[in-house]
């Protein structure tokens, strides 16, 4: 049975009508009544570690701790969104991924939501800094024997890999993924812009949270961060939550890269949302959550992943670097959704993912009122 969603367009403010049915959108028409809520495609987040105290790289993940992220996440308005495993050992992440794999299988929402896994490490820089929070120990060469019994476990479902280029091992993993259409992001790094260049060319598309997983002090130039801010076979996500990157570095880096070569990931972590105190986290160990939402590694200056999802984001981009909210949104949709079979749009045949939300300049978030996934509304 059709039904209709109005609310107002933010690439033109005015009035526009969606048309739902059977999952799809059927018509997409301008309306003379605007009403108070923006209408816009549903948030798409290829990087979420966890929130709400939903740890996906906790001990023990089970199938049911990832559908309650995943109908928290909804529930804010994100209607994709990629598992992200960090570094651990083989058996922890072996675990994890046919934890993640089972609850996909097990919840209609989740088989909606979740296009696939992605794995953040554990082939990353050794060095502290650019290592970030994720343990030392684990951190080892790429190795596709490995992959394949990730693949295994995952049932298939490992569709975006971070790594860095500086492992001698690095360049034929890289094509070897691509060449089995999984995506390669370069990401937690120390690699000369040399090894960056041939990772782009043998087949990696992304840059993981650029800017961010890197030595505390680089050269001038080159470094890592020109390299990937030049080179155009690379789309660079970015952490917009005020924490990780300060706002006149964001707005420069985005400026670089060009808003049609960016997109926004969240890095939510478990300790997201959660009240300010100090906490024991397997992301980072001893974590200060504080008043303001960072995450801090006890007694460092590194971050332990973001504590904002993306509704937060796509308000930094408004207020503090000062994209229009048509372009903010673009990159919390549209633009990531390429990266996951073409979600993130308003579009005649494309999937019903939908929000309306309220937001005027200076608001700290959009305030999401309803949710839909594939045309499904989402009981908030």
């Amino acid at each position: 049975m059709a039904r209709t969603l109005a609310g107002r367009d933010p690439a033109t403010g005015g009035g526009i009508v969606i048309t739902i049915a059977d999952g799809r959108i059927a018509g997409v028409a301008p309306s003379r009544a605007a009403g108070d809520l923006w209408l816009s495609p549903g948030l798409v987040d290829l990087q979420v570690n966890g929130y709400a105290g939903l740890d996906l790289n906790a001990e023990g993940l089970d199938p049911v701790t990832v559908v309650a992220l995943g109908e928290r996440l909804a529930r804010a308005g994100i209607t994709t969104f990629a598992p992200t495993l960090i570094t651990a050992s083989e058996a922890a992440m072996i675990a994890a991924l046919r934890a993640i794999a089972a609850a996909r299988r097990q919840s209609p929402l989740l088989r909606e939501m979740v296009p696939f896994i992605h794995v953040e490490g554990p082939s990353i820089s050794p060095e502290d800094g650019p290592r970030g929070a994720h343990p030392a120990a684990h951190v080892r060469p790429p190795s596709l024997d490995e992959f394949r019994r990730w693949q295994g476990a995952a049932e298939g479902l490992v569709g975006l890999v971070t790594l860095s280029p500086e492992w001698p091992e690095a360049i034929p993993y890289v094509e070897a993924l691509a060449r089995d259409g999984v995506l390669v992001a370069i990401g937690h790094t120390a690699a000369t812009p040399a090894q960056i260049h041939a990772a782009a060319g043998a087949g990696a598309r992304l840059s993981t949270h650029l800017g961010n997983g890197a030595a505390a002090l680089l050269p001038r130039h080159p470094n890592f961060i020109w390299a990937q801010l030049a080179d155009d076979r690379l789309t660079a996500s970015f952490i917009a939550d005020g924490h990780h990157l300060p706002g006149d570095t964001l707005k420069a880096m985005l400026r670089a890269k060009s808003l049609d070569r960016a997109i926004l990931v969240s890095d939510a972590a478990a300790l997201g949302g959660m009240p300010a105190g100090r906490y024991t986290s397997p992301i980072g160990g001893e974590v200060e959550v504080g008043a303001d939402g960072r995450l801090g590694i006890a007694g460092t200056a590194y971050l332990a992943g973001a504590g904002h999802l993306l509704t937060q984001n796509v308000a930094t981009l408004v207020n503090g670097v000062g994209l229009s909210l048509a372009d903010a949104l673009r990159l919390a949709t549209r633009k990531p959704g390429v990266f996951a079979g073409g979600r993130g749009t308003l579009a005649v045949g494309a999937r019903a993912d939908l929000i309306r939300f309220r937001f005027a300049p200076g608001d700290s978030a959009l305030a999401v009122t309803d949710c839909f996934v594939a045309g499904e509304e989402i009981d908030r």
